[in-house]
């Protein structure tokens, strides 16, 4: 079920003011009876965590990894992203430290002041950066997946060619989407899947009409002012924006930061979490990486289940009692 909360005249970083729609869905224990976790999602994601049409079911639900019979699970919609009807057209008034300035006022409208864990994929991973950093003992666990505290400079020149074709094509969202979809994924995932076979109907190489599919899947259900804005977004994320101060309270905090990346990620890339991690473990000693090992690329953390199970089971399977989490070597799945 969808609920709604209001944000009256929020003040962009930007200086631009509006009355703000912020969404969210409850999965699991009713509020406050149990650990609270929230989930933040990436770039055509949705509150929609688990569930039949859940973006994450495969991890969230009763009995899995992240057991809706013993936490709260609450996923907010970042405000324009469609799912909500709500849209925002002014695009480039927003960054991502707006959202998650959003996503606090929400959590304090919902009277929530600590969480068991703050965790997101991608664009929602940069947006938990962000909040960790405004609200350093928000929650007990940090965990971004497959994203970053920054953007970088190769993520940014991708979503500025994004920007090119959201703005100036005739299929907009189609055209972006199968540009994106070559920063999701690997040439080696591509040549394991495809083989440079052809698709016999249509005259063309099945991985042309891969590309195109997902294109008309995405122009289908999403909308072209939600992707534009989630593009802006996640070329913003930035936990430094207002100065290096923000960054030295994520060393200093008592917060458990869960790094995971992935090995052949080439949006987020796995040395760039690295030298986080590095950077973070130089001031604090409850900081772990772990790293999903796939051919897949950055949608590794949609696909290797089993192994994101493996690298998240420490954290969530003792019910909101972990003390303290141990550093692992475990097969491929290796935590520096």
């Amino acid at each position: 079920m969808l609920h709604q909360l209001q944000i009256k005249q929020y003040k962009t970083l930007s200086g631009t003011s509006q009355d703000i729609q912020l969404s969210y869905q409850v999965f699991g224990k009713e509020l406050h009876t149990a650990p609270i976790i929230l989930v933040n999602h990436a770039l055509t994601g949705n509150s929609n965590v688990t569930g039949d049409d859940g973006w994450w079911s495969a991890l969230i639900g009763d009995g899995k990894c992240i057991d809706t019979q013993k936490y709260t699970i609450l996923a907010f919609n970042i405000p324009g992203n469609g799912h909500d009807k709500f849209v925002i057209e002014n695009y480039k008034d927003f960054v991502a430290g707006d959202v998650a300035r959003m996503f606090l006022l929400g959590l304090q409208q919902l009277k929530i002041d600590r969480l068991f864990a703050l965790i997101g994929g991608s664009l929602g991973g940069g947006i938990a950066w962000e909040m960790a950093a405004l609200h350093p003992t928000l929650a007990e666990h940090l965990i971004p997946v497959a994203s970053d505290w920054k953007s970088t400079d190769w993520l940014i020149a991708n979503c500025q060619i994004q920007e090119q074709f959201l703005v100036n094509s005739k299929q907009p969202v189609h055209d972006a989407r199968m540009h994106a979809m070559l920063c999701y994924r690997t040439p080696a995932s591509f040549k394991e899947r495809f083989k440079r076979s052809t698709n016999e109907e249509l005259k063309v190489f099945n991985v042309e009409s891969w590309l195109m599919h997902h294109g008309d899947k995405l122009q289908e259900r999403f909308q072209l002012s939600a992707y534009k804005l989630m593009n802006q977004l996640l070329k913003t994320i930035d936990v430094t924006r207002g100065g290096e101060e923000n960054f030295t309270k994520l060393q200093n905090s008592d917060t458990n930061i869960h790094i995971i990346g992935v090995d052949s990620d080439m949006f987020f890339t796995a040395q760039e979490n690295k030298d986080t991690f590095k950077q973070l473990a130089q001031a604090k000693s409850n900081v772990t990486y772990g790293e999903v090992q796939s051919l897949h690329g950055h949608d590794a953390f949609l696909i290797e289940f089993d192994q994101m199970e493996k690298l998240l089971s420490g954290i969530f399977n003792t019910n909101g009692n972990v003390k303290k989490i141990k550093i692992l070597r475990i097969k491929s799945y290796v935590f520096y």
